[in-house]
């Protein structure tokens, strides 16, 4: 049988099935079995229970549990890490991170279209543990290089950003960085490790929202952090006295579902290639954001990021800044595509920025970012693409009728 160690020699595919095994037991179960306990037994005398705790065995659930383990060792292999860790949500896997590499007096410096959540966080570090936070823009790593403070210790974005679908060079941003001392820290949610490796250009941590691409189907609530071992530790101790380690029945879910990851994306990638550009071609949709799309200002940047496999399901377009009310009656007429506070499962949906992730901004700062009241942000699904080319025209045509 393969051992974890010998993964690596593997393409994603492969490993993607075969990682996340290691577990104690003298039985080979085709499948990963599911531990419900919330702690194991530590038989012998009182040398014996010293000595669990100092091997760091399994003793409680909130520090060690098979299956988080089992889905840790999975994500250390597609990210291609030497440690990760399991939270129980996307936004545990930010802040614990964040916590255990800033004190008051730091410099964050972070994206200024990050996902709505992160930064109202940010802005909580601000108020509440004086930490200085800058939002700039990412895309231009010249601007990044600028912005840098002598107490900069974090600078973190996403590798593909909310709701622009604009993309950052983590290899220039990495750079930058280091060279000032700094933690690069990315969120690589909307790509995955199928579709890029941050660790490989020069990233510090990785963070995955898991209940996004990498579980799929909508079901459970998780998230991750990968880097170098020495930096995951430091975490590791804030994590379990924070008490956000990752439920054992969604480690389980999750761990099954990226048994299929490279199928799944390479149909989100595909389908929203298609979609994008027939969106293009509409008359009513003034700009799609995609890098396949005639237009898109960062194609080669996405070429240099993204490797080879396509751009992944995320996309937005645009009706004009004055068309809420269109935008409002094309969504009462899709058929397939609804409106969800979510992305990455195997359904097509949608959110409206100016209405969820950037509602708490004034219209003026929206505008500023680029994002107004006729943009709608899109998670394409693994639906027939010529069945959602179909709906989307047919409810754009009824919107402006």
């Amino acid at each position: 049988m393969i051992t974890k160690d010998e993964l690596n020699q593997y393409s994603p595919e492969t490993i993607q099935l075969y990682s996340g095994m290691d577990f104690p037991s003298e039985l080979h179960p085709e499948a990963a079995p599911l531990f419900l306990t919330t702690a194991f037994i530590l038989p012998g005398d009182l040398e014996d229970v010293e000595q669990n705790y100092k091997d760091k065995n399994f003793t409680y659930i909130r520090t060690r549990n098979p299956n988080r383990r089992m889905l840790e060792d999975a994500i250390s292999a597609l990210e291609h890490s030497e440690k990760s860790l399991i939270f129980s949500s996307g936004m545990a896997a930010i802040h614990t991170p964040l916590m255990a590499c800033l004190k008051s007096g730091d410099h964050l410096l972070a994206g200024e279209t990050l996902y709505g959540e992160s930064i109202e966080l940010f802005n909580h570090y601000h108020t509440q543990f004086g930490i200085e936070v800058d939002y700039i823009d990412f895309t231009d790593p010249e601007v990044v290089r600028s912005a840098i403070k002598p107490n900069t210790k974090v600078l973190y974005t996403e590798t593909v950003s909310n709701p622009k679908i604009a993309i950052v060079d983590v290899e220039a941003i990495a750079k930058i960085a280091h060279e000032n001392g700094a933690l690069l820290i990315v969120d690589n949610t909307f790509a995955t490790p199928y579709l890029i490796h941050c660790l490989d250009k020069g990233a510090d941590l990785v963070i995955e929202s898991l209940t996004k691409f990498m579980n799929g189907h909508s079901d459970a609530l998780l998230g991750s952090v990968s880097g170098k071992a020495e930096l995951v530790d430091r975490i590791e101790l804030l994590q379990h006295l924070y008490g956000g380690t990752g439920g054992t029945f969604n480690s389980w879910l999750v761990l099954r579902s990226l048994r299929t990851l490279d199928l799944r994306m390479d149909r989100h990638t595909s389908n929203a290639d298609k979609l994008a550009n027939a969106l293009a071609r509409h008359p009513r949709v003034t700009k799609v954001n995609y890098p396949t799309v005639p237009g898109y200002p960062q194609t080669e940047t996405a070429k240099k990021l993204f490797e080879g496999k396509g751009f992944g399901g995320m996309l937005s377009f645009e009706l004009g800044p004055d068309c809420k009310p269109e935008m409002s009656r094309m969504l009462k007429h899709l058929k397939l595509a609804q409106y969800a506070p979510t992305l990455g499962g195997f359904r097509t949906t949608l959110s409206h920025p100016a209405t969820s992730s950037h509602s708490e901004l004034t219209r003026e700062e929206r505008m500023a970012l680029g994002i107004h009241d006729g943009m709608m942000r899109v998670s394409v699904g693994l639906e027939n693409p010529d069945d959602l080319i179909a709906d989307f025209y047919q409810a754009l045509d009824k919107a402006f009728a």
